[in-house]
């Protein structure tokens, strides 16, 4: 009954991957429905049922998520985004090779604090509008943003969600973030960008043919709700500080995030009904229910034997077996969602933590692999294929081909970068 309990676990999880990236189908349903399928079935062979499926999900996680979607929600309608676009579109002068750096960068700091979904939907479409109006191709500056997004999101606890799930599931702060893993992510968004710039040398080199155009606009009429935007930022900054000591004071990242929220809510006063429809709550219960299923999995018995495929990892070098992980977890996030293989791979490395093994350095080096494996390939991440629909817009769209020719570079570079900072860096882990 157990083998017949794990096969069927690891059907319905890997059946829901599959299907997850098949176009046609909405991945939150998908997910749901797997989830669904993953607690029918547990109860019928007597491994897993409503209870345990609760107990699975991680709401600390989905807490964190949610606080900080309402604080973008919020800020969104007041153009601050737009504002900072506009504004790196004049500091450029109309010079491809500084707006290209520019709106890297902008973007980069953005994703640092925000997810790189949220990031890319707000910068895509001004960086679209700005390129129209100076006459080039918007395709360098779009890439480059997504994959700079992800890149820069794993500088922090709340830049990429699975650094989030990382930091729950490892009791990791978001000082240990900037410290263990911000300064590798500086050297490899460094790499990540002197490659773009070489990779896009000849579109950068086209000269814009309406440069006036750009210096004419004022960024100050794309903030329509200044005012807002202050009191939204500032309450943003003192979330951002309470992230700073929230081990110390023994509360929870979400507890931070949704009391933020709270405090803008009740600050700026918006429509909620505006604010909760803004909400991404397809997102939460994909992640909800990628939690149940994984919960599935480990009940049933199956992420227990796969632990024991790493049986000799404990005689491993531990500084190979940290790298291994990054260019595995790397590949697995190019072609999947770096999602799904991080909730499911969380598990594995604490069971491989009961053996004996040191684990610390294995929850920085699945972090590594999963942020940066998602440039490898168009599907990689969330981020990479909203660019890519919006390119479609465009007279320059972004296609599969096109992206493994300028993103698995990305990719290859940030996870070798990496690799060697992590083994150099290894004894501080």
């Amino acid at each position: 009954m157990e083998t017949v309990s794990i096969a069927l676990a690891f059907v319905i999880f890997f059946g829901s991957l599959i299907l997850i990236f098949w176009e046609k189908i909405n991945r939150s349903i998908v997910a749901i429905a797997g989830a669904v399928l993953m607690i029918g079935m547990g109860k019928i062979l007597g491994f897993y049922n409503e209870e345990l499926a609760v107990e699975a999900i991680d709401f600390n996680t989905l807490g964190l998520l949610l606080g900080m979607m309402m604080l973008v929600a919020m800020l969104e309608p007041t153009g601050f985004f737009e504002y900072l676009a506009v504004l790196a579109a004049r500091a450029s002068k109309g010079k491809p090779n500084r707006l290209f750096i520019l709106l890297g960068i902008i973007t980069t700091v953005l994703s640092m604090f925000l997810d790189n979904v949220t990031t890319v939907v707000l910068i895509a479409p001004v960086t679209i509008l700005i390129s129209e109006i100076l006459g080039i191709s918007p395709l360098p500056y779009l890439m480059s943003e997504a994959l700079l997004s992800n890149v820069g999101g794993v500088a922090t606890l709340v830049g990429d969600p699975p650094n989030v799930l990382i930091g729950s599931a490892a009791g990791l702060s978001f000082n240990d973030f900037l410290v263990y893993s911000l300064p590798i992510v500086l050297v490899s968004w460094a790499g990540a960008l002197f490659l773009l710039r070489h990779l896009f040398k000849k579109d950068l080199a086209k000269r814009p043919r309406r440069v006036k155009a750009v210096m004419k606009l004022n960024p100050a009429e794309t903030l329509n709700q200044p005012e807002t935007a202050r009191r939204i930022l500032i309450v943003l900054g003192a979330a951002i500080l309470f992230f700073f000591v929230h081990h110390a004071l023994h509360i929870e990242p979400s507890l931070v995030a949704l009391g933020a929220a709270a405090a803008a809510l009740l600050w700026v006063q918006p429509d909620v009904q505006e604010v909760l429809k803004k909400v991404e709550w397809s997102i939460l219960l994909f992640f909800g229910s990628l939690f149940v299923m994984v919960g599935g999995l480990e009940h049933s018995g199956a992420l227990e034997m796969t632990v024991r495929l790493f049986d000799g990892a404990a005689g491993m070098n531990p500084i190979l077996l940290g790298v291994v992980v990054i260019w595995i977890v790397a590949a697995l996030s190019a072609v999947v969602d770096n999602v799904p293989i991080t909730i499911a791979l969380i598990p594995v490395i604490k069971g491989i933590g009961e053996t004996g093994v040191d684990i610390a350095p294995l929850w920085w080096a699945l972090a590594f692999g999963a942020g940066f494996g998602g440039s490898g390939t168009i599907i990689g991440s969330s981020a990479n294929i909203i660019v890519a629909t919006l390119s479609e817009k465009t007279r320059t769209p972004i296609t599969s081909a096109i992206w493994i020719k300028r993103g698995l570079p990305v990719m290859l570079v940030t996870c070798a970068i990496a690799s060697i900072l992590y083994a150099l860096a290894y004894p501080l882990f």
